[in-house]
């Protein structure tokens, strides 16, 4: 029987992959997968393909606990995190990181392709450097401007099956890049104090909660343009095309609602929602693809 040291040491480990936050960056990825292939995909680059990509936004992760160290200490959000609670040091969470980036990395080169491997790469320096290090203290269009990094996982999945880049997965990443900023600016003005306490300049921190909720409905607009692109191109049919409508007036009706309540509650309410919205949208594509597929 394992020793409670030795439990709470894994749990550790496992708290510095985000395994919420990959999950579901994985299931896009998938998702990709399964779209970029008429039928069944091929069982080596789809198992290995999953694996790569999973260690490779767990290295990740684990440097933006390593980088946000002193601030997830003021935040109540993540001072229970590792390191700020003491149960790992930094030369810990740095080595962990580095074991699971150089193994993704071997995995996609060796067993994927190539290209999967160095879009994988630029995506985990980019979210764990560029946006980490530099632009989420540097700008309040962070949140978008790193949203490229965070938003190319179904275009690893299309390029890990076929690879290449192409229009079809683009569009997949297109709409997680646009869905990101009203996904994570409602979560930031519920949590705009913790963010100003430790000087992260969060849209809502630097141009007030108000300019950030039509932000957000701004793009939750977009987003239901964008998400009608898969139906207006012949990508996916009626199942998906009825699916996104309904999840993209969803979306809106929770923006206008944080305009008209203006509380936390609401704010968190529509990030839940935003994170449904993802879930269901992509398995739309999914159940669209088979059904057309078989039908």
């Amino acid at each position: 029987m394992p020793s409670k040291s030795s439990v709470l040491s894994w749990k550790n480990y496992l708290t510095l992959c985000k395994p919420n936050v990959v999950a579901e960056m994985l299931f896009t990825a998938v998702v990709g997968m399964l779209l970029a292939v008429p039928g069944m995909p091929e069982i080596q680059p789809f198992i290995y393909g999953i694996i790569g990509i999973a260690l490779a936004a767990s290295s990740a992760a684990a440097i933006n606990h390593f980088i946000d160290r002193k601030a997830d200490a003021q935040m109540t959000r993540t001072e229970k995190r590792p390191l700020p609670m003491g149960d790992l040091d930094a030369t810990n969470v740095l080595s962990f990181a580095l074991i699971l980036g150089v193994s993704a990395m071997l995995i996609l080169v060796f067993l994927v392709n190539t290209l999967t491997a160095i879009l994988t790469f630029l995506s985990l320096f980019g979210y764990a450097i560029i946006y980490t290090l530099y632009l989420k203290r540097a700008t309040p269009q962070n949140i978008v401007i790193g949203g490229l990094f965070g938003a190319t996982p179904p275009l690893l999945g299309w390029c890990a099956m076929t690879g290449e880049v192409s229009a079809d997965g683009l569009l997949l990443a297109l709409i997680v890049f646009v869905w990101t900023p009203p996904h994570f600016w409602a979560l930031a003005i519920a949590r705009r104090e913790e963010y100003a306490k430790v000087n992260i300049p969060m849209l809502p921190v630097t141009h007030g909660v108000e300019f950030t909720r039509l932000q957000i409905l701004l793009y939750t607009i977009l987003l239901l343009l964008v998400t009608l692109l898969p139906y207006l191109t012949g990508m996916s049919g009626l199942i998906y095309g009825i699916s996104a409508l309904l999840l993209d007036f969803g979306f809106i009706y929770y923006a206008i609602l944080m305009m008209r309540n203006k509380d936390n509650k609401t704010a968190m309410k529509t990030f839940v929602y935003s994170i449904i919205y993802i879930t269901v949208l992509f398995a739309a594509l999914l159940i669209d693809h088979y059904l057309r597929f078989t039908l």
